[in-house]
């Protein structure tokens, strides 16, 4: 590179003053420097000792690979900073190694043993992108290297990283094909993965690999179709397509009926109608008397696996990404019953509101459903109609479909919109308009008067092309009844003049050649001009005219025998060899001489035999052979990597194969365990219950175990089983019903078992209990006394356990609401769940709640059996210290003329709607006179946040004050709510800006829960922070004071009785956990602030939404450090 070419790269590209990323000054003489001195700066600061210069270093190379610069030639000054220490630097350096690897694969590869270290640091997103430069450096050399490091991220802790081992998979693959053995197993690993984080990343490699082995599926479908809805956007996408694939080859096709029929009715229109072909006429009613039987002997049964997949697709038809939406769509279509297809019209007519490039791919699709499922979209036919803003290949679509769309009923709106899109100066879009009307009029015969003339009166249209296409389009139709429009055909034989578009020319003489008896005058007169213009014609005119010259020979050689001699002779020396060709050809066959053949005889068959009419079809017609929504499909080309759709089986294949058996481990006695799976049982509900008898001998296990101690297992089995009955109910199959009811029977019996042996146990419990629950057990006596006079057909220990249970899930469901309104939907499924598994006992409903149980969530209650906590340790923890809450000013009284507003979170749920945030405002008058008329407008949000306005206040007299209460839904962040404060003479712009700490809410966890529950928001969600605490602030009231104060968080106890009674010495360094909920989305918000030696603590906080745990954790060392 020469120096002056090197100064262009660096300076000459951009016009912004002082860049950063130079090398050198650009003082000293750039164009004569020559290329080693390029960024030498940099490379000095990537060389020093200090953290804070190479950070500053590398943020710039990382900017300057986004704009577009090379910096490739920094890549050994990098390079050597992979090991640095630093974890800023270290996420750096590994962005700048996954864009050059594969340009500097030689220094890359002297840094391969640095990688493998990375493989092995602590934080996970130093191993994951280990991983990616590793399968970035492509060379054969070191695959197994690669090899071994994607099988040990395979089963990292961190799911980022799992990912990351998916995503390198196939990059490994095209590496080296050999190796596909061995990532197979890797990918039958990954995909039994639960994450959501995993799915879309395995299932992506899963497809590039080996799609061929549908056997790895089987195990994880139903977990694929449950994980479905949590998937990001682009897995779900590729999930979706992969599952469209495996459902044709696993699954009935659903309408195979209605296809049987349609081949049946079918039969007896024969193509050849004929009196010949009567053997062909049996054949037929033979086949439709077996297709009848056919759908006589087998009902369609949809398998439960095939409904799950329709109905876990269906809610993404709401997604904000059009993929998504398109690939739900085209599941759909391809797998599901007629009845149901019509759903997706709405969510693809949404889409039509989008980009014009989704609406092209949209309106692709839509234009090949509308050929065969035509009734979905006749409601939206609207949607369709063309705007003048929209590009030219839009319109040309939405034509396709309107035209498609076109019946009976809508065709005279149709043809409306047709004729004033004619006016339009978009040519090729008017052309195609004409097209449009001319499929209108084949395909409905009522209109097909009405449209010829219509395109008749086009023909005096000022614009050529107009004529031109419109004649193109009549030729076509008149072939349908020529002998009625011969005053049509002389009318265009005229416009030969005036046309000079050659298509509409080589129309009009075709249409004289072909119907030359119906203007036997006119003919021979256009073939005398054409004979005349005939070396200036084009050749698809040229051609023409030869035919309509022999043709008038044939039929009136008296007037056009010369003319035609001259014709033919004029095409012998023509320059394109067609024409010279086709003059030959036709000399021999219509002037007949010695050494012609026989076929001149039949030269009158020959020119002028009856040709069927045109078939106008879609162009869109044989389309939906390809997978709806691919590149194959969009181009009608066969795309490289695209996979065939199948086609359905002819016999249901083994459903058992997606039937998975619950490992043996799962069944002990251990109170967490059972806890877990009482979680997470009815996730996977829905899948194992519609697996039959399996599921049904699981739960009766379940049942018996959880016999050994206490009422938990019989209840999670109970609750597994109904959840298995509920999913089949929704199927209205009589055969499922059958079994439920059996299932039910068997329940109840296990059920009855179980209480009489656990009755004893829990009346010992309870005795334990007694003394430190007296306010529970009060209400929970007079409960039993209800019920022991409506059950007093059993024995006592069975009524005493059956009202234990009752008494458990009553108060679960009861206080459920309050505690946790972000999850309502699991709330109502629990409350079904209790309500079926009391089918036996009808409980009378409790007359109050106490308090604390507000707080109890549905497993935390089974918990607190095993904990020994009085009332006083309890209630405090429970519920959030009072604290003085801190008011905020809204509006100084100069400012508002006298009128001041000060607002506080009141930390109280806000009745109206659960999800927001309850300001309480409180408004003094400081001016002599009365203000009235106190109230909000302009409301001014960010997207997504709402406001419950406060009732107007209609007088606020001097110097009093007053108080109203509004909700915000600050939709988890903290961007202010600005709006207007009116009174009857003035209006303040004001606004209101959260801290984080109010935009939760608390919820009660018991310590093993908060550590269930942290250990599932580690890596990225979690933030840890060292801290000294103020000297103030080292005794547990304080911390607990200042957390709560800072954050609306609730205290979680801790688990053990040498941690909370009082007899026993507190440690010497505790950790106080708070938990809490977002408001909005309900995300959780754990806190742990663990003391140390000196007055030192750590502080952690896990969130899934990090942007809020990243300003939490600033509030809340400020609160402790001040």
């Amino acid at each position: 590179m020469s120096s002056s070419s090197a100064f262009n790269e660096e300076k000459g590209g951009s016009s912004s003053v002082g860049e950063p990323e130079y090398g050198h000054d650009p003082a000293s003489g750039g164009i004569f420097s020559s290329d080693y001195k390029r960024h030498d700066d940099l490379k000095e600061m990537l060389d020093s000792n200090k953290d804070s210069l190479k950070l500053e270093a590398m943020k710039r190379i990382v900017a300057m690979i986004a704009r577009g610069k090379n910096a490739s030639d920094l890549f050994p000054a990098v390079v050597k900073n992979v090991a640095c220490k630093n974890i800023e630097v270290k996420k750096l350096v590994y962005v700048y190694l996954v864009r050059y690897a594969e340009e500097q694969q030689d220094l890359a590869l002297l840094s391969i043993s640095t990688f493998q270290r990375g493989l092995k640091d602590p934080n996970q997103l130093i191993r994951a992108s280990a991983l990616r430069v590793l399968s970035s450096i492509r060379v054969t050399i070191i695959v197994p290297i690669m090899m071994l490091a994607i099988k040990e991220a395979a089963s990292d802790m961190s799911p980022y990283v799992r990912k990351t081992a998916a995503h390198a998979i196939p990059k490994l693959y095209s590496l080296d094909p050999e190796q596909k053995d061995q990532l197979i197993e890797v990918i039958e690993k990954l995909l039994a993965d639960k994450t959501t984080l995993v799915a879309g990343s395995v299932v992506m490699a899963f497809e590039e690999v080996c799609p061929e082995r549908i056997d790895l599926i089987h195990k994880n479908y139903r977990k694929l179709c449950n994980l479905l809805i949590d998937v990001e956007e682009w897995g779900q996408v590729v999930i979706i397509n992969m599952l469209t694939r495996y459902a044709r080859t696993q699954f009935l096709n659903p309408n195979i009926n209605e296809s049987l029929l349609e081949e049946g009715g079918g039969a007896d229109k024969t193509f050849y109608g004929s009196d010949e072909d009567e053997d062909e006429d049996e054949e037929e009613k033979e086949k439709k008397a077996e297709a009848a039987a056919m759908a006589k002997r087998k009902p369609y049964v949809m398998d439960p696996d095939h409904r799950l997949l329709l109905r876990n697709t269906k809610p993404l038809l709401q997604s904000r990404n059009a993929a998504v939406v398109m690939a739900v769509a085209q599941l759909y279509f391809h797998l599901a019953p007629k009845a149901e297809v019509g759903v997706i019209a709405k969510a693809l007519v949404r889409l039509l509101r989008s980009h014009s490039e989704v609406q092209y791919v949209v309106l692709q699709n839509v234009a090949t459903m509308t050929i065969k499922r035509r009734g979905m979209f006749e409601p939206y036919l609207k949607s369709f109609y063309i705007r003048s803003t929209d590009p030219t290949q839009i319109k040309i679509l939405k034509l396709e479909v309107l035209t498609n769309l076109a019946n009976e009923t809508n065709i005279s709106t149709i043809l409306r919109e047709f004729q004033t899109y004619i006016k339009s100066m978009d040519k090729d879009f008017v052309a195609a308009t004409i097209q449009a009307i001319g499929r209108c009029a084949t395909n409905i015969g009522e209109v097909r008067d009405t449209c010829l003339n219509g395109l008749v009166q086009l023909l005096s249209n000022r614009d050529e092309l107009v004529v031109a296409e419109s004649v193109v389009v009549i030729k076509k139709l008149l072939q349908m009844q020529p002998e009625k429009h011969s005053d049509i055909i002389k009318h265009m034989a005229k416009l030969t003049d005036n046309i000079q578009v050659p298509m509409a020319r080589a129309s009009i003489l075709w249409l004289i050649g072909e119907y030359c008896e119906h203007v036997p005058k006119i003919a021979p007169d256009v073939l005398r001009k054409m004979a005349k213009s005939f070396t200036n014609e084009e050749d698809i005119v040229k051609l023409q005219i030869l035919n309509l010259a022999a043709k008038l020979y044939l039929t009136n050689s008296k007037q056009t025998k010369l003319l035609t001699q001259y014709v033919l002779n004029l095409a012998k020396y023509d320059q394109n060899y067609d024409i010279r060709d086709r003059a030959r050809f036709i000399r021999q066959l219509i002037v007949p001489t010695e050494k012609s053949g026989a076929l001149s005889k039949y030269a009158k068959k020959l020119f002028l035999a009856l040709k069927p009419a045109p078939v106008l079809e879609s162009p869109f017609k044989d389309r939906d052979h390809f997978q709806l929504g691919s590149l194959s499909h969009l181009l009608n080309a066969k795309a490289g990597g695209y996979q065939e759709l199948p086609d359905w089986p002819e016999s249901a294949p083994d459903a058992s194969v997606r039937n998975v058996e619950v490992p043996e481990w799962t069944k002990c006695s251990s109170r967490e365990k059972r806890k877990e799976k009482k979680v997470e049982k009815p996730f996977y509900s829905d899948s194992e219950g519609e697996s039959g008898p399996t599921e049904s001998a699981d739960s009766e296990s379940d049942s018996a175990s959880g016999s050994e101690s206490g009422s938990e297992g019989s209840g999670s089995a109970s609750e597994s089983e109904e959840s298995g009955g509920v999913s089949v109910s929704e199927e209205e199959e009589e055969e499922e019903e059958e079994e439920k009811k059996t299932k039910k029977r068997e329940l109840k019996k296990a059920v009855q078992e179980s209480e009489s042996e656990q009755s004893s146990e829990e009346e010992d419990r309870k005795h334990e209990r007694k003394m430190k629950q007296q306010k529970s057990d009060s209400e929970s006596e007079s409960d039993e006394e209800e019920e022991s006079e409506s059950e007093s057909s059993q024995s006592e220990s069975d009524d005493s356990e059956s009202e234990a249970e009752v008494r458990k899930k009553k108060k679960a469901a009861e206080s459920k609401p309050p505690s946790k309104p972000a999850k309502r939907e699991t709330t109502k499924e629990k409350k079904e769940m209790s309500l079926l598994d009391l089918d036996d006992f009808e409980p009378a409903p409790s007359p109050q709640v106490t308090p604390v149980n507000n707080l109890f969530s549905n497993s935390l209650v089974t918990d607190l059996e095993g904990l020994s906590l009085s009332e006083a340790v309890l209630l405090p923890a429970t519920i959030t210290p009072s604290s003085v809450l801190k008011s905020y000013e809204l509006l100084h009284r100069i400012t508002g003329e006298g009128l001041s507003v000060e607002y506080c979170f009141s930390r109280q749920p806000f009745s109206p709607d659960a999800n927001m945030v309850a300001v309480q405002m409180q408004f003094t008058n400081s001016s002599a006179s009365d203000t009235k008329s106190l109230h909000m407008e302009d409301v001014k949000l960010q997207s997504g946040m709402r406001v419950k306005e406060f009732p107007e206040i209609e007088s606020l007299p001097a110097g009093e004050t007053a108080t109203a209460v509004m909700g915000i839904d600050f939709c988890d962040s903290t961007q202010a709510a600005n709006f207007q404060l009116c009174t009857h003479t003035r209006k303040f712009f004001v606004s209101i800006q959260p801290p984080v700490g109010e935009l939760m809410r608390p919820v009660f966890l018991t310590e093993n829960e908060f550590k269930k529950e942290q250990g599932q928001l580690m890596g990225m969600n979690e933030i840890t922070e060292k801290l000294t605490l103020d000297a103030k602030c080292r005794n547990e009231h304080a911390i607990v004071q200042r957390v709560t104060t800072a954050a609306n968080l609730s205290r979680v106890p801790c688990g053990s009785d040498k941690e909370c009674s009082p007899p026993v010495p507190p440690p010497e360094h505790p950790v106080h956990r708070f938990a809490g909920r977002t408001v909005t989305s309900g995300s959780l918000v754990l806190v742990t602030v663990a003391t140390r030696e000196e007055g030192a603590a750590q502080l952690t906080i896990n969130c899934e939404k990090m942007v809020i745990g990243t300003m939490l954790v600033k509030d809340i060392l400020l609160a402790l450090t001040q």
